[in-house]
């Protein structure tokens, strides 16, 4: 549910905004439309309330052709829902209510488990349980699939869980909290992914915004500059840049290749409003 308005309020403070829209999000729900317009196959992995957001969303992926099979219900939670706040500048604010996201269990995972064994890439974000995260990744690991964590909402990970990704996609804040760099241009960003590396992922990848997004991959450091817009609303945009980047991946696209991708698809969300409403279709890339 967002409102636009002029800026964003202080604690304390009521603001009147603008304009008003209700639409489908959520981090995984968002990264798996981003998929399936980029053409590519994705199966979704994740629990809804038994309510009328979870039945419109299951309606809603089937019709973006994302597979369905292991959408979970839940009959003693609601569906997630997020309250977002826009400003002028298209920064957001976001408050998250989880709802049946928090009971996607280790006991829903393992009955995916033939469909994560099977899959090219494993992409998943924090809105879930970690012990949810972490079985998911162990058994992806097992099966040389390749894990690409989305580490959002900000929080500190296990060490194990970081020796099992193939990517991780911080944005600054992520991944100041991940490595305790400041993270405000290409150098610092550069010494916060070396303090991520060492922890043992294979390929970091930090999303800096109207920057761009700084790779490090191995001991190579590649800068991808962002395409020039004017931003409207950027929720969604680091969803959109997940998602293509995995599509990019499993076309055999190169790291640096597959963030360029990335970073063209993610600066059309960002002259949009809304989440999945917000994403493009991989024909509007040039």
């Amino acid at each position: 549910m967002v409102i636009k308005a002029d800026r964003l309020p202080v604690p304390g403070e009521t603001i009147i905004g603008h304009q008003f829209m209700m639409n489908p999000g959520g981090k995984g729900a968002n990264q798996a439309v981003a998929v399936a317009r980029m053409g590519g196959k994705v199966s979704f992995i994740t629990k809804t309330g038994n309510d009328l957001f979870g039945r419109q969303s299951i309606e809603l992926y089937k019709s973006e052709d994302i597979g369905t099979e292991h959408v979970f219900s839940d009959s003693d939670h609601p569906s997630g829902v997020a309250l977002i706040s826009v400003d002028a500048n298209g920064e957001n604010c976001i408050l998250v209510a989880p709802g049946a996201n928090a009971y996607l269990t280790v006991k829903d995972i393992e009955k995916s488990r033939e469909e994560i064994e099977k899959a090219d890439i494993l992409l998943m974000q924090l809105e879930i349980p970690m012990e949810t995260v972490e079985y998911a990744a162990e058994i992806a690991a097992l099966n040389q699939v390749k894990v690409v964590l989305n580490p959002a909402p900000a929080q500190t990970l296990p060490n194990e869980l970081l020796k099992r990704l193939y990517v991780i996609t911080p944005n600054k804040n992520e991944a100041e909290i991940l490595s305790g760099v400041r993270v405000t241009d290409w150098e610092s960003a550069r010494k916060a992914a070396d303090r991520i590396s060492e922890k043992g992922v294979e390929v970091v990848v930090i999303t800096l915004g109207s920057l761009g997004a700084l790779i490090k991959d191995g001991n190579q450091y590649h800068e991808v500059e962002a395409e020039s817009v004017a931003a409207m609303d950027t929720t969604a945009a680091g969803d959109t840049f997940c998602g293509t980047l995995c599509v990019g991946l499993s076309e055999g696209r190169d790291i640096v290749e597959a963030v360029k991708l990335a970073c063209k698809a993610s600066a059309i969300t960002v002259t949009r409003m809304g989440a999945q409403a917000a994403i493009p279709y991989r024909r509007e890339i040039v």
